[in-house]
């Protein structure tokens, strides 16, 4: 049986890379992106697949790591096996112009 992993942050370098790396063991990927993450998706377009195609073995979903209500709807549609937080607001200058949006997002968000 095909194992499901859902990877937070996959836009991300990290992200992007264990998306890579367990789509190579045969994984099937799901990511959750936030949709201002559309302008940063370079590291994970080579891995897009149409989402029309059977098979899909990545697939991303929107979702934001402060709405838990978005979280939990894509883990219950997934049901993956294992979980991997990699999501974080990873911009210096935007931690210290919105202070408040870094703590939700990294601290209470994860």
């Amino acid at each position: 049986m095909t194992k499901k992993a859902l990877i937070t942050g996959i836009t991300g370098q990290d992200g992007a890379y264990l998306a890579e790396f367990l789509l190579d063991k045969g994984y099937e990927v799901h990511g959750i992106k936030r949709r201002t993450s559309l302008f940063n998706t370079d590291r994970i377009d080579h891995l897009y697949q149409d989402p029309h195609e059977k098979g899909l073995k990545f697939i991303l979903h929107y979702g934001d790591m402060t709405d838990a209500t978005s979280l939990i709807h894509v883990v219950q549609q997934v049901q993956p096996d294992e979980v991997y937080n990699l999501a974080a607001q990873s911009h210096v200058a935007v931690s210290f112009e919105e202070p408040e949006y870094t703590a939700d997002s990294d601290a209470l968000g994860t």
